[in-house]
């Protein structure tokens, strides 16, 4: 990630402590999280993942903006499935789920402070400090599940007006 001319500000524990990912674990133990992670600037326009890339950290969102993008495996142009701001963070699925590859890009829109979080690091957090492991991937957990059931509502009502209009379709005459 191309760095700007300006310095990356000093990371601090409430930093963490205002990201829902870091809900509920102890200001000692943020503060000991802090010691091993770096911030990074994002600027408009950067490309911070692309769809099909090696899928082995996340980033933890402070401030700024991002876009998910996908082309969902066909040939149409990437669609925006997701707009994030600080308190989200993107590509937890390379932390959680041993896939090799990205399963979307993001895109930074404004000027953006992330935490880039590895694999290598989590699997550490889950070795030296299993409580910080155990709640931050309950939020995770939590998130996930609640991304899920906005798509299980979004595919209900497409497959719904999906149906519909393939009976209100079916029923007319052919064209002469």
């Amino acid at each position: 990630m191309s760095q700007p001319q300006g310095r990356i500000p000093t990371l601090t524990v409430d930093m963490l402590q205002d990201n829902r990912l870091f809900q509920g674990v102890e200001h000692g133990a943020l503060s000991r999280l802090l010691t091993g992670l770096k911030g990074e600037l994002a600027q408009p326009g950067e490309w911070i993942m692309r769809e099909g890339d090696v899928a082995d950290f996340m980033f933890v969102i402070l401030n700024g903006e991002l876009e998910v993008l996908s082309h969902g495996g066909g040939p149409s142009a990437d669609v925006r499935v997701a707009l994030l701001g600080p308190g989200d963070w993107v590509g937890e699925m390379a932390i959680l789920d041993p896939q090799p590859q990205r399963s979307a890009s993001v895109r930074s829109l404004a000027p953006s402070l992330l935490l880039r979080i590895t694999v290598a690091q989590i699997q550490h957090l889950q070795q030296a400090e299993l409580a910080v492991y155990a709640e931050v991937t309950k939020n995770i957990a939590r998130e996930l599940g609640r991304r899920l059931r906005v798509a299980d509502r979004l595919i209900a009502r497409t497959s719904a007006a999906m149906a519909k209009q393939y009976v209100l379709e079916s029923r007319r005459p052919p064209k002469a």
